[in-house]
């Protein structure tokens, strides 16, 4: 009885961190450009996996989503799938572990059911090193580009927002790190980007 219950307690949490990291892949803010410091703000930018936009001080947004996967920086494409092969995992994971609980009745016989929850926990964590090694590849590009005085762009002030913020919760749950704070602005917006 008691096996019972911990095996459900164990699915829910993992069908809840999956849930986490496919809600975060979509979620326009992963980083939004931080008004600290400023008396006056005119704009905001923001960005995410899929586009870049900036938000003037009426709330209208322009958006630009990005034009081609090949012409995109390498970072992005490795954390776009990173996090998709993460949700497509996940997905499996649950479907696995679904069919490999003790409490239901498809899955075989016992010996077969075992196996097959352990393949479930196997590929949930590897669902799990996806998303964090994504998000940490995201957060330490633009933290790197923040730092380097030899970076000529725009230096701006970024914080992570909305989907990174579940992550960084999700990845401090799994015992990571999770501590991404200051970031730099997309390559995407210079000067002129939005005249």
């Amino acid at each position: 009885m008691a096996s019972t219950a911990l095996e459900i307690i164990a699915f829910v949490v993992s069908v809840s961190g999956w849930v986490l990291v496919s809600s975060t892949v979509p979620t326009d803010y992963w980083k939004v450009s931080t008004i600290d410091g400023t008396v006056i703000t005119t704009a905001t930018y923001w960005a995410n996996l899929w586009k870049t936009c900036v938000t003037d001080s009426t709330g209208v947004s322009d958006c630009k989503d990005f034009p081609s996967m090949l012409a995109l920086d390498g970072y992005i494409q490795a954390c776009r799938g990173l996090m998709i092969a993460a949700v497509c995992l996940g997905f499996f994971a649950s479907v696995f572990a679904l069919f490999g609980m003790k409490c239901t009745k498809v899955g075989g016989s016992e010996k077969a059911k075992a196996k097959i929850a352990f393949l479930a926990g196997i590929v949930f964590i590897l669902s799990g090193l996806c998303s964090m090694t994504g998000c940490s590849l995201y957060a330490n590009k633009i933290t790197t580009e923040f730092f380097d005085p030899l970076f000529v762009e725009q230096k701006m002030g970024y914080t992570y927002n909305g989907a990174t913020s579940v992550m960084s919760s999700r990845t401090k749950y799994h015992g990571g790190e999770g501590d991404f704070k200051i970031t730099s602005p997309s390559k995407q917006f210079d000067k002129n980007a939005y005249v």
